[in-house]
């Protein structure tokens, strides 16, 4: 083989090698832009602090949204009657499946229910067994967060603070969803 047809081999190897490692690196990338899937998200602005209502547990525990601090949480005001909230039960315990806990909670809250255990069943029926039942049976959190509808999600920054909020069930599981918030909660 002559010297300049190695040197061309050499060097086409090489563009190859660089391209594929920037291809490899522009999927590598972390998503920075809400993906159309969350269209119904909308940022809050100002940021204010999350409602220091409180909401029932487990065995009756009670709890409140500054318990989740340091952590991405994602508080999902549902009912029973509320199809739209049926619906999109799933796709939130697939979300919360996807992020590592640690980092990102969400909060599914039955504003429609007073017992917790039956919450918990019906997450089960649906779904969404794998997300912690929580229930609101004065509808404090519906009523502190200025809420008229279901479903209703509130984004709540590890700094305590709302970031966004949707009125209505965004495709919670969607791949390019689940990256959006991989990338929140690294912040």
């Amino acid at each position: 083989m002559t010297r300049p047809r190695l040197t061309l081999i050499t060097l086409a190897a090489g563009a190859a090698l660089l391209l594929l490692a920037v291809l490899y690196w522009m999927t590598a990338v972390t998503v920075h832009e809400k993906p159309a899937a969350l269209a119904l998200l909308k940022a809050s602005s100002p940021a204010k602090p999350a409602p220091m209502a409180v909401f029932g547990g487990e065995g009756g525990k009670l709890h409140n949204l500054a318990e989740f601090k340091g952590k991405l949480v994602l508080v999902n005001l549902w009912a029973p009657w509320c199809g739209p909230c049926v619906k999109e039960l799933p796709a939130l315990a697939a979300l919360q499946k996807a992020l590592p806990a640690e980092r990102f909670v969400v909060v599914a809250v039955d504003v429609g229910r007073d017992e917790q255990s039956t919450a918990r069943d019906f997450l089960k029926a649906h779904g969404a067994g794998a997300l912690p039942a929580y229930v609101d049976s004065n509808a404090a959190l519906l009523r502190a967060f200025g809420g008229y509808g279901l479903p209703m999600s509130v984004l709540i920054g590890k700094d305590g603070n709302e970031m966004a909020r949707a009125e209505g069930a965004p495709d919670w599981s969607a791949p390019d969803s689940i990256d959006y918030f991989k990338w929140l909660a690294k912040k």
